[in-house]
């Protein structure tokens, strides 16, 4: 695999669109396809679309309760009419007799003869008749058949991640089975030796493995399927071995910790002997030892080990580089304008992507503010926040002006 093209910034940094572009360009779409029933398809990424072979509806049908009439019979300011059929939904009516209505529900079929449907409210039923109070035009309370979907329509596109109206549209249209595109697996380990798994008693200098359990969970978000190849001593072997086992098991290899340039950092020189490293150190805060490359023609990205870095650069650039490999096309971040309810005075030669907080006041204006601590380690702050603040390289924010807010329900999902 040839090195990435990347243009360094001034401090020998990769600007984060040439790192987000890059890794786009980088990710695979996963071949492999399967059929599943739709209550099982929650989750995967459509790989055939969903084409309908009907309309919906399949015929005109009632709006509402109430009587379905000639337009031409109610010309006057009040009508009376003998009702001539009953029409519940279900039912298969027939011809409406001239001069006459029907007694009909929401979602009945309208009678053939029939181009109104007047709401109950305005009638006054009288044994086999119905007094009308209201002049009718034509069409009044009537849904038309294929106003929703007209049959040949694509109603789910390739590419689209299933979520249950989704599911609901498929059935609409009388599909059964999807077709989708497999999930993607990801062989997950942690660096460290000062790791303990939740529930070891805590001895001094160990630390509970918070990022398995972020990282496994924001991957199952995405509908993944997961390898947990466990927590990696901190040594140059047992970093080869890991990567070695996660190309062999995997569509891509996630690591948290070991890839900046300690003594104990193992991932990135383990990296470059196994395959390429394509990619490192960009110009973000948090998370600026990002690393991309290829361990046995497998994919690999490697975070830092500080929790709010993980959850922060999993979302700017893992979680886009799954998307594209699941086929989908929404895999760029969107961020949204909002106003700044805090004041950002000194620059940073990086960009920020601060944990923040959208509220809306209550003149409905959304206003950001921003977590007081901008250590990565304090992951508390990323409960506490709904989405990222997005402050440019070198600039000065002032209250009440426009910041980018990238929101988690984005984000992780």
């Amino acid at each position: 695999m040839s090195e990435l093209s990347c243009t360094p910034t001034l401090d020998g940094l990769i600007a984060y669109e040439d790192a987000i572009e890059q890794l786009g360009a980088a990710a695979v779409p996963l071949t492999g396809r399967l059929e599943v029933d739709l209550r099982e398809a929650l989750g995967y990424v459509l790989a055939d679309p969903v084409t309908s072979t009907i309309d919906v509806p399949g015929w005109d049908y009632s709006a509402m309760d109430g009587y379905a009439v000639r337009a031409a019979d109610c010309t006057a300011g009040e009508n009376a009419l003998p009702v001539s059929q009953r029409v519940p939904a279900g039912a298969s009516p027939g011809p409406l007799a001239v001069g006459t209505a029907a007694r009909i529900f929401t979602g009945a079929p309208i009678p053939p003869g029939a181009d109104a449907v007047v709401m109950q409210e305005v009638c006054e039923p009288a044994d086999d008749a119905v007094r009308i109070r209201a002049r009718v035009e034509e069409g009044a309370n009537i849904r038309r058949r294929g106003e929703d979907i007209s049959a040949g329509d694509v109603v789910v596109a390739a590419g689209t991640r299933l979520l249950p109206q989704h599911l609901g549209l498929a059935a609409s249209v009388g599909v059964a089975r999807l077709t989708v595109c497999r999930r993607p697996c990801v062989a997950l380990f942690s660096s460290g030796d000062e790791l303990l798994m939740p529930g070891e008693p805590l001895s001094p200098g160990k630390i509970y493995n918070s990022n398995l359990f972020t990282a496994t969970a924001l991957l199952q978000a995405l509908g993944c399927d997961v390898v947990d190849l466990g927590i990696v001593e901190d040594t140059l072997e047992a970093t080869k071995e890991a990567l070695k086992r996660g190309a062999r098991e995997a569509d891509l290899v996630f690591a948290s910790g070991g890839v900046s340039v300690g003594e104990e950092d193992h991932v990135k020189p383990a990296v470059e002997a196994l395959g390429s490293l394509d990619m490192w150190k960009i110009a973000i805060r948090p998370g600026k030892p990002v690393a991309f490359g290829h361990v046995d023609g497998a994919p690999f990205i490697g975070s830092p080990g500080n929790p709010v870095s993980l959850f922060v650069t999993f979302m700017l650039f893992v979680r886009p580089f799954i998307l594209r490999m699941q086929g989908r096309g929404d895999w760029r971040l969107r961020p949204m304008q909002f106003k700044a309810d805090f004041d950002w005075p000194r620059p940073d030669k990086r960009r920020e992507f601060h944990r923040a907080r959208l509220e809306f006041d209550e003149a409905g204006v959304g206003r950001v503010s921003v977590h007081p601590s901008r250590s990565s380690g304090v992951l508390s702050s990323v409960t506490w926040a709904n989405g990222l603040a997005v402050i440019p390289e070198g600039r000065v924010l002032r209250r009440g002006e426009d910041v980018a807010f990238l929101p988690f329900t984005e984000l992780l999902a």
